[in-house]
């Protein structure tokens, strides 16, 4: 069980760097947006000039006390490392310039690349017990309480976000946003399919 732990935290610590790699290097450049949680908070700031700051942390905090209430003290742990290691990654990520700056001329590849970094890297800290990010805690529990497949689960909030924002952002921004939302969910639902070691053998006592 010990080896599993450790696997598990080093996992979480791979896909909060990959996370970080990819915020980075292609989403903060290419300006295509996410839905969730950070799609929410910039509406809330647009219509009611309420810090993402503020709402941000809000969201998280309640997203992630529900997942400890539903997944319990594992998650909770897990979720720590794979946030921290984000958040110290992105830090890292900011002291050097970007790879390819003028992604930005390129959206549409850019949005493809972009889903496929937040689609295996979240897709490998929820396979191995952590969520990253708040929306990810949110996924984590509903998935888990509703029994529905994590990916649909991704999409219907993704969509939902994605189309209150065209109440301020252009229909082409969106459109890409969209395109990164649905196959950065799908790669996430498709990670959750591979079954572990330990899995298999608890399929088979």
């Amino acid at each position: 069980m010990k080896k599993y732990i450790i696997r598990n935290i080093l996992l979480n610590i791979l896909g909060g760097v990959l996370l970080a790699f990819g915020l980075y290097n292609i989403h903060s450049f290419s300006k295509v947006t996410e839905g969730g949680i950070l799609g929410l908070t910039l509406l809330l700031d647009y219509w009611f000039s309420i810090s993402p700051s503020i709402s941000g942390f809000i969201f998280n905090a309640v997203c992630y006390i529900i997942g400890y209430k539903i997944l319990g003290k594992k998650f909770i742990f897990y979720s720590f490392i794979a946030a921290g290691s984000f958040s110290l990654s992105y830090a890292i990520f900011e002291l050097f310039p970007p790879i390819y700056p003028q992604i930005g001329e390129y959206p549409f590849i850019a949005c493809i690349i972009g889903a496929i970094f937040v689609g295996v890297s979240v897709g490998i800290c929820i396979k191995f017990g952590g969520a990253p990010t708040g929306d990810d805690a949110l996924a984590m529990s509903l998935s888990h309480k509703l029994k529905k497949d994590i990916r649909w689960i991704y999409l219907i909030s993704d969509l939902l976000v994605l189309g209150l924002s065209l109440t301020y952002i252009e229909f082409a921004r969106i459109f890409y946003s969209l395109i990164t939302v649905i196959l950065s969910g799908q790669i996430i639902g498709w990670i959750q399919k591979i079954k572990l070691k330990e899995e298999k053998i608890k399929n088979n006592i």
